[in-house]
């Protein structure tokens, strides 16, 4: 779906999250970035990689990674998912699917049968610079730290 591969640089964006603070990529110069993609907040998939992310976020930050979760969801359900299960890291609430389009995820889908536009569950790894170090676009929803950790 999305065209951009490692050694790309990351497009610009900048977004609100739960609680209406504003980040942008420039937010994290210096940084390694986790910046991954779902569906929707507090369905099973979604809730089993944001659980994941949260329950290895010490050592992804003991590597030099900090997390950032975007969906489409409004901030009242971004909310709600990352308060139900206690997230450590902000949510973007997407509404108007901004960075969702900068990082080109939004497209066809298919889902039992029927067809319709969503967003593609993709997590993009930033490295310090702002250039792509992994595009991973096959998420393994209940083990997605250890694809990150282990690329």
């Amino acid at each position: 779906m999305t065209t951009l591969k490692a050694g790309d640089p990351a497009p610009n964006f900048s977004g609100i999250d739960q609680s209406g603070n504003n980040y942008s990529l420039s937010d994290f110069k210096g940084k390694k970035l986790i910046l991954f993609f779902y569906p929707k907040a507090s369905t099973p998939g979604c809730t089993n990689e944001a659980c994941n992310l949260r329950d290895n976020y010490k050592e992804l930050q003991n590597k030099g990674y900090e997390i950032l979760g975007v969906s489409a969801d409004n901030a009242k359900r971004q909310s709600n998912f990352k308060n139900k299960y206690e997230f450590p890291f902000p949510l973007l609430a997407d509404e108007a699917k901004e960075v969702i389009n900068a990082f080109g995820i939004w497209g066809p889908k298919k889902f039992m049968g029927k067809e319709y536009d969503g967003i593609h569950r993709t997590t993009f790894v930033i490295d310090e610079d702002g250039i792509l170090e992994q595009v991973i676009t096959k998420v393994k929803t209940k083990d997605h730290a250890a694809q990150i950790l282990n690329d």
